[in-house]
């Protein structure tokens, strides 16, 4: 048998032939053959009931007739596909069969695939209710995923909130203004670092401040000096000059300066008063009264004190 009969018995459809009639047939048209079943009661309108049940009863057939001799014509129909007798039957039902399957395959991955018919109701995952095999229900989901890919790209960037700017809100639902509120906290964080930077400053003195300031003005204006400073440098000369000694014998000679007023510009205490490790005067509105607790007098009275017993050791041993 060939490809093209095998196909055309199997998978296509053709009109029998017209069978010729000859001269005996037509004598014999007249005859019933093959088996003949006798049911007299096919029609069930004139046959007389009986005791029995005749849907039970056997049906008589008459094997030795000669309509049953003379029937040759086989009564059996053949379901499905004959199997291949020959190693090119095989082979062509092999390449029908992976067509088949590669058509299907292509159909399913092809994106102009013909939409599956909507026959009943539909899921919210896209497949339909009911029972269905696993491609139906994998090409429904495919079907609705590249339909919302589709809408996706048609709504754009500004459908989807990509790239826009976040949008907060406070516990009553109103819209909080982010760059407003950064604006703010920022602002609330510089006058912090202003005020931890006064109070700093504030406890500090004023005589450290104003030293401070001194020594910005000296470093700047160190970048036009000269390297080389010798002892007929009039304003090194003139800065000596106005530092103070209490053993400077040639103190007296200088003109005295006015001291009325402190370095920071306060006016001082004109009075007498109990000297300090650092220096400082008391200012003009003191009472005179010391509310310390002594220290500074302890400390001058042993400082004088080992002074004393270093010179009085040095003069011992000379006198040895």
């Amino acid at each position: 048998m060939s490809l093209a009969d095998y196909l055309a018995n199997n998978y296509l459809t053709a009109d029998a032939k017209p069978a010729k009639i000859t001269k005996r047939k037509k004598r014999k048209a007249g005859a019933q053959p093959g088996l003949i079943i006798a049911d007299d009661d096919a029609l069930g309108w004139f046959a007389k009931a009986t005791a029995t049940d005749e849907d039970d009863a056997p049906l008589n057939v008459n094997a030795h007739s000669a309509e049953f001799r003379k029937s040759r014509k086989n009564n059996w129909q053949i379901l499905g596909s004959t199997a291949p007798s020959s190693a090119d039957q095989a082979t062509s039902d092999a390449i029908i069969a992976s067509a088949t399957v590669e058509n299907q395959s292509r159909m399913l991955e092809d994106e102009d695939a013909p939409v599956v018919e909507d026959t009943g109701p539909q899921m919210e995952s896209g497949a339909h209710a009911g029972l269905q095999t696993t491609e139906q229900v994998a090409a429904q989901l495919k079907l609705k995923q590249e339909a919302e890919h589709k809408r996706f790209l048609a709504e754009g960037m500004e459908r989807s909130g990509k790239g826009s700017e976040t949008i907060y809100r406070d516990a009553s639902g109103r819209i909080i203004n982010v760059a407003m509120k950064r604006a703010e906290a920022r602002k609330k964080a510089d006058e912090e670092a202003a005020k931890v930077i006064v109070q700093t400053e504030a406890q500090k003195g004023d005589v450290q401040r104003v030293e401070r300031e001194k020594r910005k003005e000296a470093l700047k204006e160190a970048k036009f000096m000269p390297v080389a400073r010798y002892a007929d440098d009039a304003e090194l000369n003139e800065e000596l000059k106005q530092k103070h000694r209490w053993n400077d014998p040639a103190a007296q000679f200088l003109p005295k300066t006015k001291k009325g007023k402190s370095v920071t510009g306060k006016p001082l205490y004109a009075g007498p008063s109990m000297p300090n490790r650092y220096g400082i005067r008391p200012g003009h509105k003191w009472d005179g009264v010391d509310r310390g607790n002594g220290f500074e007098k302890e400390y001058f009275a042993a400082k004088n004190r080992r002074r004393d017993l270093k010179e009085l050791d040095y003069a011992w041993q000379l006198d040895e």
